[in-house]
């Protein structure tokens, strides 16, 4: 194993732990405790939580993980040889659809109609109470995907 393949799959065992990780303090934690304000308090606070969390190093971590991901696929041509090739292999796909797929069918789209309301409407009232549900469900795929992802990346690393 060269140090290049080393370095990118232990990149991609922490980024996406560092993924699941916060995806999981989203359905623990922070879903839960917005899903106890009044609708358009809910509502604000996660608008504003989905601006704040646009920023480099969020975009580094979960943007740098799917190309390291994609990167140690494609790399397998060369690599299929190594031990640990399969769980490369397994890692990467679960990321990238798992993780980066659902989020940006399923979690940006909500997160941009949610972002189109005043939070003191009817409209955003009912959108909210979908969103909790919705929302929340494709986080728990992105948080055990994520969990899974980086369980494989360090099987492989073992």
């Amino acid at each position: 194993m060269t140090s290049i393949f080393f370095v990118t799959l232990l990149l991609s065992a922490v980024g996406s732990g560092i993924m699941a990780g916060l995806f999981f303090i989203f359905s623990n934690t922070i879903m839960n405790a917005l899903s106890n304000l009044p609708p358009p308090q809910g509502i604000e606070s996660m608008q504003s939580i989905n601006r704040v969390i646009l920023n480099p190093l969020f975009f580094l971590v979960f943007i740098g993980t799917a190309v390291l991901s994609a990167l140690l696929a494609l790399s397998l041509i060369w690599y299929w040889h190594y031990p640990g090739a399969i769980y490369v292999l397994v890692g990467a796909i679960i990321y990238l659809v798992g993780s980066f797929f659902v989020t940006v069918v399923f979690n940006v789209p909500m997160n941009k109609a949610l972002d189109a309301v005043k939070p003191d409407t009817v409209e955003a009232s009912d959108l909210w109470t979908n969103y909790l549900t919705k929302w929340t469900a494709w986080n728990h795929v992105r948080t055990i995907a994520c969990l899974l992802s980086s369980v494989s990346f360090i099987f492989a690393l073992v």
